[in-house]
Parts: C-alpha cells; sequence; structure tokens
C-alpha cells in the first residue's frame, strides 16, 4: 500500500492533477513532449491563451514534467509577467496595462498618468506599474498588452484600446535576412568557415583584442581574453545571449535590433564558430515582444537559407525579472528555473550552462564583431576622446531635447553628449545632475558634468558607466526624490536570495522616504549591502544613495 507523502516515480506525491487539465496542458508542450528547461516557455504559452494561469494547469504541467507542484509554483510565481490564479480566486481582466514608473518615465509625468488612467478606464481594464520597459526616450510610457505606446497620454492610451490593436507588430525599420546578404552580409561569417582552421580562429580573437572591445552589458570584461577563457576548456561549449535589457535607462539594444538584426546574429554566429559553440540560446527580455516576432521571423529564415552550417539556436523568452539580466540568474531563468544568482565559483564560463562551459555575452558585444573584422582595430581604437579608445552606444534620455540611441566617441563628456548629440537642453531646464550608467551607476553633480563617459573612469566618483545609459536630470528635478525611486525600483527587482540585498533595499526605501535622512545608518546600511550582497543588484543599490549624500547634502 502507498502512504500519502512518499514518492512515486521520482517525484512527490501531493496534489494531482484531473483527466481534462492533463490533456489540455498536453496542447501547451513542443509537440507534446515536454522538457524541464522548457519550463518557462511551457507557462507563457499557458497565459498568452487564458490570460492568467491556472493552478489546475499548473498542476498538470508538474505532473507531465516530473516535477513537484511546489516546483512549478515557486518558477510561474518569481517572475512578474505570470498571473497564477487558484481555484477560489477570479482571474485578472482580460487586459492589462503596464505603465512604467522608473527614472525616466517618473520624470516625464508617470505619476499623474497612472492616477488619471485608473480613473478613466472601467473594471475590464488593469491598470499595473512596471519597472523599465526599454523605451525610456519615448517616456512615458504604456504598454497596452504588449503593445507600447510612446509618449503615452490618457487619449493616446483609450485610441489604442479603441483601435483594438493590442500586441506590438515586426517593427518596419528592420533589414530582412535577404537584404542583409543582397549587401554582403554574412561574408564574413563564411570566409571564416572557409578558412576555419587554428589561424583563422587565432586572427578573429586577436582583432578583438587589438581593438580592446569590452562587454557592453555593464561589466566589461574584454571579450577576445573571454573567448579565449571559454574555448580553453573542454566540449561541449554552449553560448548565452543576454537581450535582458532591464536597467533603467537602457534602450541600445532594442534600437540596434529594431533595425539590423543579422548583424548580431552575424556577430553571434562568428563567436560560436571561432569558440567552438555547439548550441546557442538568446534569452530576450518580455516586453521586447515585437522584437522577438522580428527573431522569430529572421531566424527562421536563416535556417531556411543558411550561408554555412548552423549551430543549434534557441529563442528564449524572460518574463519580467530584471535579475534575469546578472549572467547567472539568466542561465538558471533558461535552464527553466527562478532566477536566483548563483555563487562563484565556479564561474559559468567553467561551468554555465547544464553544467557546460559557457560563453555569456550582451547583444551589442556581439553586433560589432562583423564591422571590427572588417574594418579592422586600428579603425576601431582611432575613435575616442580624453585619452580613451573606441565608440559607445549611448542610451540618453531625461531633460534633453533629442533622447535616443547616439553612437559617440568613447571618453565623451556629459555636457559634450547633451549639446552634440542631444540637441541641448529642454527649453528652460538647467543642467543639474546625471546618472551615467542607469540606476545603478551612481548620480553625478553638473560640476562634474566634463568627465570622460567610459569604463573605469568614473570610479572614484563613486559611479560607472555601466550599459552606458545616460539620465539627465535638470533644476526642476529633485534628486532624492529620483534616487528614492531608483531603491524602490531595487526593492521590488530584488530576487530575495541573500539577506543584504532583500532585507537592506527595503529598508534603504524606507529611511530614504523620511523627511531627514539619518545618514550615518543610512551609510551603514550602503556598507552591508555592498560588502555582503551575493550579486551585483545589491552591491550597486548604494550608488545612487551614497550620491545622494556625498553631492547634494542639501537635499537629505
Amino acid at each position: 500500500m502507498k502512504t500519502s507523502g512518499k514518492k512515486q516515480h521520482g517525484r512527490p506525491r501531493g496534489r494531482q492533477a484531473d483527466a481534462a487539465d492533463l490533456a489540455t496542458v498536453q496542447g501547451y508542450l513542443d509537440a507534446g513532449q515536454g522538457r524541464r528547461d522548457r519550463l518557462i516557455e511551457y507557462l507563457h504559452r499557458i497565459q498568452d491563451d487564458r490570460g492568467y494561469l491556472d493552478s489546475g494547469l499548473l498542476t498538470a504541467l508538474a505532473e507531465v514534467l516530473k516535477l513537484s507542484t511546489a516546483e512549478v509554483c515557486e518558477v510561474a510565481s518569481f517572475y512578474h509577467h505570470f498571473d497564477v490564479v487558484k481555484n477560489s480566486e477570479s482571474p485578472p481582466p482580460s487586459l492589462t496595462i503596464r505603465v512604467c514608473d522608473s527614472i525616466s518615465c517618473r520624470m516625464a509625468g508617470a505619476e499623474p498618468l497612472i492616477a488619471q488612467l485608473q480613473g478613466a478606464l472601467g473594471d475590464g481594464v488593469r491598470i499595473q506599474r512596471a519597472p523599465c520597459v526599454g523605451r525610456c526616450d519615448n517616456a512615458p510610457v504604456a504598454v497596452v498588452g504588449t503593445r507600447p505606446v510612446a509618449a503615452a497620454t490618457p487619449a493616446r492610451v483609450r485610441e489604442t484600446l479603441d483601435a483594438g490593436v493590442h500586441s506590438d507588430g515586426i517593427p518596419a525599420t528592420a533589414r530582412d535576412y535577404a537584404a542583409y546578404r543582397a549587401a554582403g552580409g554574412y561574408a564574413r561569417l563564411r570566409t571564416l568557415v572557409e578558412h576555419g582552421d587554428e589561424a583563422a580562429c587565432e586572427a578573429v580573437i586577436a582583432c578583438l583584442e587589438d581593438a580592446n572591445l569590452r562587454g557592453l552589458g555593464g561589466a566589461g570584461f574584454p571579450v577576445g581574453r573571454k573567448w579565449r577563457v571559454v574555448r580553453g576548456y573542454p566540449g561541449p561549449r554552449l553560448m548565452a545571449v543576454n537581450i535582458d535589457e532591464g536597467e533603467p535607462g537602457t534602450f541600445k539594444d532594442r534600437y540596434y535590433l529594431e533595425r539590423d538584426p543579422h548583424r548580431f546574429l552575424e556577430g553571434m554566429l562568428i563567436a560560436a564558430r571561432v569558440v567552438g559553440i555547439e548550441k546557442i540560446y538568446i534569452y530576450l527580455r518580455d516586453e521586447y515582444a515585437g522584437i522577438r516576432a522580428l527573431l522569430q521571423r529572421e531566424l527562421q529564415a536563416l535556417r531556411d537559407d543558411p550561408p554555412c552550417p548552423l549551430p543549434g539556436i534557441e529563442l528564449r523568452r524572460g518574463a519580467g525579472a530584471y535579475i534575469c539580466g546578472e549572467e547567472s540568474a539568466m542561465i538558471e531563468s533558461i535552464e527553466g528555473k527562478r532566477g536566483l544568482p548563483r555563487l562563484r565559483p565556479p564561474f559559468i564560463a567553467e561551468r554555465g550552462l547544464f553544467g557546460r562551459p559557457t560563453l555569456e555575452h550582451n547583444m551589442e558585444s556581439l553586433y560589432w564583431v562583423p564591422e571590427l573584422l572588417e574594418k579592422g582595430a586600428d579603425w576601431f581604437t582611432a575613435q575616442g576622446r580624453r585619452g580613451r579608445q573606441g565608440l559607445r552606444s549611448f542610451s540618453l534620455s531625461g531633460r534633453v531635447r533629442r533622447p535616443g540611441v547616439h553612437l559617440a566617441p568613447a571618453g565623451i563628456s556629459v555636457r559634450e553628449l547633451i549639446d552634440e548629440y542631444g540637441g541641448g537642453m529642454l527649453e528652460g531646464h538647467q543642467f543639474k545632475a546625471y546618472f551615467p550608467g542607469g540606476a545603478s551607476g551612481g548620480i553625478l553633480p553638473a560640476r562634474l558634468g566634463d568627465l570622460a563617459l567610459d569604463f573605469d573612469t568614473l570610479n572614484e566618483h563613486g559611479c560607472f558607466i555601466g550599459s552606458a545609459a545616460v539620465i539627465v536630470l535638470s533644476d526642476r528635478d529633485n534628486v532624492r526624490d529620483l534616487a528614492l525611486n531608483a531603491m524602490h525600483f531595487f526593492a521590488h527587482e530584488s530576487c530575495g536570495q541573500c539577506t543584504p540585498c532583500r532585507v537592506g533595499t527595503a529598508k534603504a526605501a524606507r529611511l530614504m522616504n523620511e523627511p531627514r535622512w539619518d545618514r550615518p545608518l543610512l551609510q551603514e546600511l550602503c556598507e552591508v549591502m555592498t560588502d555582503a550582497s551575493i550579486c551585483g543588484l545589491g552591491q550597486a543599490a548604494p550608488n545612487p544613495l551614497r550620491c545622494v549624500m556625498q553631492y547634494f547634502p542639501e537635499e537629505c
């Protein structure tokens, strides 16, 4: 006789799925077959179809994947874009409108927009606050279903609602596969494959090293060195491409993908060839629905008429978790788990995806590879100011006339970036301060507006460039309030795994909301978070807070 609670068929007994739910779940799998690492994709399919995740279907999904129901539910509840509904609960409204309330959108009027929408729309529509949706150049942004509304107003949101098109389409600006090939695209990849000996691979890595190309997702690790490291471990080797750009103020990856996705794909395939990659996983943030449709279409075109033999490529979809921009948390998510950062060592270059050596890259790092190989390292290093070399893609937003992605020399100052590329400050606004690297990069005053914007140049001032997300503040902005906005973001996005980050971000937000700050206590809290947090989220979260205390003491 079997006793309740004992294991059966390798999984713990619990609530049993009924036959109808088991039959329904089969339709959401891959040709009726389920894989553990595809759990998040199956959850997306259920949510896309039904509008929420029914607890009965979660139990059935667990049964099919030979997992406990708790394992499936903890994954579903970890990600912000999943709505888990228990049997006793009512499902959410059929349509959700997400309004970004992060730094650039808050500066542009997100708070009154949220209040107006909540008062103007009926019960059939749910209004949710959302962290950065990667469209800071069009602030404030509302997302109706998956369709973004730029420079959103209640009237524009209502117009989108009435139009009845609530899903984002493929960007019309994108160059497709045929056009890319006609312009000579994939020629560098074909040449490498045709002369794919050790000398050819070494020449590619040497070019990247001579150009001093560094990772452009934030950490800035040298690209060529990373390829050498991963290549040195025994195969099979895997690649994970990080397009989960959730840092408030960052939208460069979206900008480039909307225009030239195959330039990135060629760079990715060159990396795979040189390093000896067996399979590639592209991890794209869920907020980029139009780009997801674009990549699905263009990857299929690539497979249908490949320029050379291709490795396996899977496009994976995030589910609304900023922490998955951290490389090891992204890998956990690709494996179908909660996005919890891993302890190091081992580093993912040695033991990453599914325990295999893994080459992890930000999308833009790979985007530069074809052009560098075509034009040479000297072309790249000839660019730059103030002794720096190369080009940087700046996501510029805030109080400037021309927000957007601007390709500028490394080492440019923010004052030059504003005047030469951003069209100057908005009418009636005086330059006061800036975030040089998104929410986590800290805040600097205008008097330090002539510093070189590049890797390592801002460290002595308590800041960093990160993904080069520059948010410009004016004399109409309260720096303290925007630092608090950043801390609320970090508290919301903390994965909760380690106490210094989970408790520290929430505690800091409460203390920062006081009329007068307890600066000694806040400074002590910053030190604990920086020294003891597992990953970069908790370590960098204190940066804006510290900067306010150092550079804007009159506001705290």
